[in-house]
């Protein structure tokens, strides 16, 4: 297993292992290697058969070689050193190549007539990769002086503002899936079972003590009729149980208790109240809500209101 071909076999496993493993536990926010513990007790359990393996090929191939007769023993170990003397002979080649330099043995051809204190002077060419180098800054500055010189391409300035906006525009899209970002000008109604099932909790475990268990009221208004003191939309609610009721006589507020998320829970759960029956409904207390975004034929009007308390009545 010390050979350099097995330490590559096991390097290509570790790069494949890690490729696979990120394309399983694909995610948008982190690396797998750094979210998913038991990411490393694969890749480590890999990385142990491929040893073992390399381990078993490595005794197979002793024990064969013990069988050999001593002529080709001697043969076997021949070709092994020159394949080893050769394993990375082309990268050197290509190192020369790059170079650009003559042989030892025919420095004489480029030598210079003049020398300076008995120091000699060689003709070497300049090194391909450094002369191609140039080339292409030669090829680029062309470019870009065409494009942004003569054609009056965008500036610098107009390059900055586009990437600019283009942050903006990605932070905006990023800040409607974090839940926990959301505030009183970007909170929306949440319908998932889910989310109303933990604004449930929510309500359950903080508002009970004045709203009662069905949003009837009791020291706090009725929570189920149409009539809001600082307004029934999601992001007056969310505005009043983030900021507190009104001063002196109102609630608490719950920035400080509860996160984002959760106030937007609540406050949606909140809202599905409406228009439920409590056992022992509060008088109503505010103004008429009606929803300015909503069709007339749903809007509540105030006689319909005072039809429907008569009719919960009787």
């Amino acid at each position: 297993m010390r050979t350099t071909a097995s330490l590559l076999r096991l390097l290509l496993l570790l790069i494949i292992s890690i490729i696979l493993m990120e394309w399983v536990y694909e995610s948008d926010q982190k690396w797998a290697m750094l979210s998913e513990p038991i990411y490393w007790v694969i890749i480590g359990t890999v990385m142990l058969f491929g040893m073992a393996f390399e381990i078993c090929v490595e005794a197979l191939r002793v024990v064969l070689f013990k069988t050999l007769k001593p002529e080709q023993q001697a043969s076997y170990l021949a070709k092994e050193a020159t394949k080893k003397e050769n394993q990375f002979k082309w990268i050197n080649q290509i190192y020369l190549k790059m170079l650009g330099e003559e042989e030892v043995l025919d420095e004489k051809e480029i030598i210079l007539d003049h020398d300076y204190d008995g120091i000699r002077e060689l003709d070497n060419n300049l090194p391909p990769w450094w002369k191609y180098s140039f080339y292409a800054t030669i090829v680029f500055a062309i470019v870009y002086m065409v494009r942004f010189e003569v054609l009056n391409d965008y500036t610098q300035d107009e390059e900055y503002e586009m990437a600019v906006a283009a942050a903006q525009l990605e932070i905006e899209e990023w800040k409607k899936t974090a839940k926990d970002l959301v505030d009183v000008n970007t909170v929306t109604l949440l319908t998932d079972a889910a989310d109303l099932s933990a604004g449930k909790k929510i309500y359950e475990t903080n508002c009970i003590a004045c709203h009662k268990s069905d949003g009837g009221g009791g020291i706090g208004p009725n929570l189920t009729d149409p009539y809001w003191i600082l307004g029934g939309s999601i992001k007056d609610i969310f505005k009043t149980v983030s900021e507190g009721g009104r001063a002196g006589k109102g609630m608490i507020a719950w920035k400080s208790e509860l996160k984002p998320l959760e106030m937007a829970q609540v406050s949606s759960y909140v809202m599905s109240l409406g228009g439920t029956t409590p056992a022992e409904p509060k008088a109503p207390e505010g103004d008429l809500w009606q929803d300015e975004n909503a069709p007339k034929a749903e809007v509540p009007t105030e006689e319909t209101v005072i039809e429907t308390e008569v009719t919960q009545v009787n």
